[in-house]
């Protein structure tokens, strides 16, 4: 395992519940048992705060860290943009990140394909509240 992720995962400043939350997710992966669940304050289409809460491995925290530090005050339909490029990224294994989501090139690379599902996760629950 690459350093980065399990520090990138131990930044865990935003595993936290969100009790005044406005949009709420929550997933388990099948293959592994990974559950994740994403409480969100939204306001105006644009994301004020981000709580993430799970048993999960430290791929999925990784994600679910990342995706908590750089999404706050994104627009709805950006978030929507992201969780379509991510799972594109890992269906098409393109080799190629968009300059806008860089901090995910950590995550994003062929060292990590086997965990795909598991990076996955987060993408999966955001999209469950940004697409609706």
């Amino acid at each position: 395992m690459d350093l980065r992720i399990l520090e990138i995962a131990s930044d865990s400043k935003n595993n936290k519940n969100i009790k005044n939350y406005t949009h709420f997710a929550k997933s388990k992966n099948p293959l592994c048992g990974d559950e994740i669940q994403i409480k969100l304050v939204i306001k105006d289409e644009k994301l004020i705060d981000f709580g993430y809460q799970g048993k999960s491995c430290i791929y999925c925290q990784a994600t679910a860290s990342l995706l908590s530090k750089n999404l706050i005050n994104s627009k709805k339909n950006n978030i929507n943009e992201l969780c379509d490029f991510a799972k594109s990224y890992f269906n098409k294994k393109n080799e190629n990140i968009d300059k806008k989501w860089s901090f995910l090139s950590k995550l994003f690379n062929h060292n990590n394909l086997s965990r795909k599902e598991c990076i996955l996760l987060p993408f999966k629950t955001l999209k469950k509240i940004v697409s609706n």
